[in-house]
């Protein structure tokens, strides 16, 4: 489309010396810049410059990486997610495994081992007792059937007596000080016996000696009132509850000098 020419009125008093429609003088025509668009408006101004709603090299167009990068983050609080959940789960499976196989926590239900054990203290128990020894406290199915927890004073072999002349008993000859472990009010025993112990099999007493019903009540059954090493459960290594009774329950030294 052709510009059309708007030429301002000569001045008569004022010659025109080039004249106003030579070619190429500075009134010409074709030397005035052409303002117009293909449609007539104008082509300069601020709206030339400005971007189109939409375009796709302004400086707000959402990068490509975005989207990318919100699925990354999503996937990475997943994965820290089931890492936390297996960490949980793994640990309740190693507690579960211990506390079948390897430890358990047993309370004290009677006197029969005072001032050893009282009534409702917690002792933790160790299943993996290997060969059992004297002098060690353990818990373990008793006569009745019921768990039951004594301290183990003959092992298979053993020839267990009471009493000598001192009113002691005796392991294989060895007269034994119980003065540590024994219920103050208490004397080594009132029942007489005089039993060698079978092969696998363990003579239990307990610390109370007046209130306990041990080997020494059920010698007229057919294994003279002693239990079966399969039927232990554990053996008995540390006080934890109550807290103001906190401590272990190690082998009194009178049992090492017993051969």
């Amino acid at each position: 489309m052709s510009v059309t020419e708007h030429k301002p009125e000569p001045d008569p008093g004022t010659p025109d010396p080039g004249g106003a429609g030579a070619p190429g003088s500075p009134g010409s025509a074709a030397s005035a810049p052409d303002l117009s668009g293909s449609n007539g408006t104008a082509a300069s101004g601020p709206g030339a410059a400005e971007e189109r709603p939409g375009s796709a090299s302004g400086s707000d167009a959402p990068s490509s990486d975005e989207p990318e990068a919100a699925k990354s983050g999503a996937r990475s609080k997943k994965s820290g997610w089931r890492e936390s959940v297996l960490l949980v789960l793994g640990g309740v499976v190693v507690a579960l495994l211990v506390r079948v196989f390897v430890l358990d926590s047993f309370f004290i239900p009677s006197e029969s081992m005072e001032n050893t054990l009282l009534i409702n203290d917690r002792v933790i128990v160790n299943r993996l007792t290997g060969d059992l020894g004297r002098g060690e406290v353990v818990v373990f199915k008793g006569w009745d059937g019921a768990t039951t927890i004594k301290r183990v004073i003959g092992i298979g072999g053993d020839h267990v007596k009471c009493c000598d002349a001192q009113n002691r008993i005796t392991v294989n000859g060895v007269p034994l000080d119980e003065e540590s472990y024994l219920n103050p009010q208490d004397f080594p025993s009132q029942e007489k016996f005089d039993v060698t112990v079978p092969k696998g099999r363990l003579w239990l007493m307990g610390d109370h000696r007046a209130a306990s019903e041990d080997s020494r009540a059920f010698m007229k059954n057919g294994s003279h009132g002693t239990i079966a090493t399969s039927d232990v459960i554990g053996r008995a290594f540390a006080v934890y509850w109550p807290f103001s009774r906190l401590t272990t329950l190690p082998v009194p030294e009178t049992f090492t000098k017993i051969r």
